[in-house]
């Protein structure tokens, strides 16, 4: 397979760039089934966008690191399904007592990590209890109401201090990684797990690569190689593609479809995410703590013209995609009206507006140039500031440094950023907060997601921010390739039914 450097390019407006909060199971719906019998020895080229900027799942942010290492290199007792459901991992089975407040996890037997040691009912142990009380490791927090976490044989038990809904959930994701404990491994460069592959080379700035795991202790995976490579530019990645270069290409404009099955050797597949495509308003001082204000620029906003341009996808009027519990249709909260966004900038006193958006340089120039049309109709000049990615993270993320921003969060089941108050998003309602309180102590799922609705209801009356689209997740899949993931792949892209035949 040939390979190419990469030069940096702007990135397809539906990539998925940012998880801010973070199994030989089924990968969900996946492409049809191709002619020919599956090769194991065959490898298998994948493009992807964003590159990490380092290993280590401990403590590093950013979905890219969970795309590939979650499920594919890390496992957790149990894990999750494209379409958000949860099955068992390194625990064959689990069981949750009446109260919500013990969770008996059966650890499987003869799984071993990539560098042979056998693991250990200890080492699940180690695991939990260091995620819960290092604060610098991703998801901390997330273990805050476990209690206890002991090992009696191959039983693991967490007792918890109060019911937590969210628990299982949060175990499929960093905070339920089981890693070696005293392992010396660089985090920052390598990795050890348990998953059906493990790596095998990291050329930075243009691919990583992981070789099948022959020890895997579920079902081996279905090729022997898989090279991902980061291709931000989408003109580059459709290129390699029909030049034969890689085999699958995530990330995709759902607008070049008739380019790349033109010859018949890819077919483009189109499903659910969890992708956001958020708005940030900064409420702390200026206009923006004006909620009339951010209600206006909701209302300045064609969103149907995000899902036009994107030819994938769907509109988003709250927190809650339709994949997440809590889940409802809020169009109703800010329709497109921008005579009734003049209003209600000329009731504030905020008529000749300015502010300023701030970008990742990595997005399309399409977001902003909606966003500055938009807004000068009803009156606000925009001034687009496009910065590179540690730069937003620096400024937008750690020191809520800006008026408007804008980034994709890919991450499921994030509603918990609206109700921390010192998330960037900068919003603080306390009956939301307690909204939220309420579903993570509920020991019944209804209940649990009937409260999320109520509180992002909320939310979105409160204009706390707005929300451009829901994105798709669009997948240009090789005819030769099967058990590819097409639901959610820019948050998690579990490979071990991945198949590849040479016909």
């Amino acid at each position: 397979m040939s390979r190419r450097t990469v030069l940096a390019a702007a990135a397809l407006l539906t990539a998925g760039i940012l998880s801010l909060s973070a199994c030989s199971g089924g990968t969900g719906p996946t492409t049809p089934s191709s002619p020919g019998e599956p090769d194991p020895g065959a490898s298998v080229a994948i493009r992807l966008v964003l590159e990490p900027s380092n290993l280590d799942i401990r403590q590093t942010s950013g979905a890219a690191l969970d795309q590939i290492l979650v499920d594919n290199i890390y496992q957790g007792l149990v894990a999750r399904t494209p379409e958000q459901e949860i099955e068992p991992a390194l625990a064959s089975d689990w069981t949750v007592s009446e109260d919500g407040l013990t969770y008996t996890f059966t650890l499987r037997e003869g799984v071993t990590f990539h560098d042979g040691q056998e693991l250990t009912p200890q080492d699940v142990v180690w695991s939990l209890t260091t995620r819960r009380d290092t604060a610098d490791w991703r998801d901390s927090a997330r273990l805050a109401n476990v209690a206890s976490i002991a090992a009696e044989g191959q039983q693991i038990t967490l007792g918890l201090s109060r019911p937590d809904s969210s628990l299982l959930w949060n175990l499929t994701g960093r905070a339920g990684i089981i890693l070696k404990e005293g392992d010396t491994v660089d985090y920052q460069t390598d990795a050890n797990g348990t998953g059906p592959f493990v790596l095998e080379d990291w050329r930075q700035g243009d691919s990583i690569t992981f070789l099948r795991n022959e020890s895997y202790w579920g079902e081996a995976a279905g090729v022997a190689e898989v090279v991902f490579d980061y291709i931000p530019d989408n003109q580059a990645a459709l290129n390699a593609a029909l030049a034969g270069e890689v085999d699958v290409v995530t990330g995709f404009d759902a607008n070049l479809r008739e380019q790349i099955e033109a010859n018949g050797d890819f077919t483009l597949e189109v499903g659910q995410s969890t992708d956001k495509g958020v708005l940030a308003f900064n409420q702390t001082t200026g206009p923006l703590a004006d909620r009339r204000v951010r209600q206006a620029i909701r209302q300045a906003i064609d969103h149907d013209a995000f899902i036009e341009a994107l030819g994938a996808g769907q509109t988003q009027y709250g927190p809650i995609p339709e994949l997440d519990p809590g889940y409802e249709d809020l169009g109703d909260v800010a329709p497109y009206d921008p005579e009734a966004a003049r209003a209600l900038l000329e009731e504030a006193g905020a008529e000749d507006l300015e502010l300023t958006l701030t970008i990742p340089n990595f997005y399309a120039t399409t977001i902003p140039q909606v966003l500055v049309s938009d807004l000068n109709e009803v009156g606000i000049t925009l001034e687009v500031e496009s910065v590179d990615f540690p730069t937003w993270l620096n400024d937008v993320y750690t020191n809520k440094d800006y008026e408007l921003s804008f980034v994709l969060h890919t991450e499921a089941r994030d509603f918990e950023n609206w109700a921390n108050p010192d998330y960037y998003f900068t919003y603080d309602n306390p009956e939301v907060q307690e909204l939220y309180a309420q579903s993570l102590a509920a020991t019944d799922e209804a209940e649990a997601a009937e409260l999320l609705q109520e509180a992002a209801r909320i939310v979105s009356e409160d204009a706390a921010a707005d929300w451009l689209y829901n994105g798709a997740s669009v997948v240009a899949v090789g005819t030769n390739i099967t058990g590819m993931p097409s639901i959610n792949v820019n948050e998690r892209l579990n490979l071990a039914e991945i198949a590849k035949s040479n016909g």
